[in-house]
């Protein structure tokens, strides 16, 4: 089972492999000529920092291309009264009594730092479709939870402003 992404992840993947493909690796192709051309490679650091730049960009392109293959596109589509993606949720949290607000987006772009979570997360997957005022259980594991109660949620289309996490 792939990775969950919406038309708009699926944009701006394509877009960084074609950035990759035509702007990266013609540049890392030249940084490694250059580096080449100064001589004995078995100590060339220039030549051995152009050689791994070049590999890990190559690296990304192909993971880039297997995240895609194996996608699954989703709807960032939801009713105008219920929690979907890219949605601002306010939630409170019975047991710590104190309330947090999140961006529910898909895994590639979740980022808890700057409240974005996925809607594969334990809290992302429970809160998922339900509406204000609705009282959740956030499960764990099979002998663990915790209840939420969806306060607010702020509808908005994707901005595309979000980066893609990066590995």
């Amino acid at each position: 089972m792939g990775e969950q992404l919406t038309e708009s992840d699926v944009k701006k993947i394509q877009e960084e492999i074609e950035y990759r493909k035509l702007v990266v690796r013609k540049e890392a192709l030249e940084a490694v000529k250059e580096a080449r051309a100064q001589g004995d490679l078995s100590e060339n650091f220039e030549y051995h920092a152009a050689k791994k730049d070049k590999n890990i960009n190559e690296s990304r392109i192909r993971y880039l291309e297997r995240m895609l293959k194996n996608a699954r596109i989703v709807s960032d589509q939801s009713r105008s009264d219920e929690v979907g993606l890219n949605n601002t949720v306010e939630v409170y949290f019975e047991d710590e009594d104190e309330t947090e607000t999140y961006k529910l987006v898909t895994s590639i772009r979740g980022n808890s730092m700057k409240g974005m979570i996925s809607i594969e997360s334990p809290l992302g997957k429970a809160i998922r479709g339900h509406k204000v005022g609705d009282r959740v259980l956030v499960k764990i594991n099979e002998n663990a939870g915790y209840y939420v109660e969806i306060k607010a949620i702020s509808k908005e289309n994707d901005d595309s402003q979000d980066e893609i996490r990066r590995f």
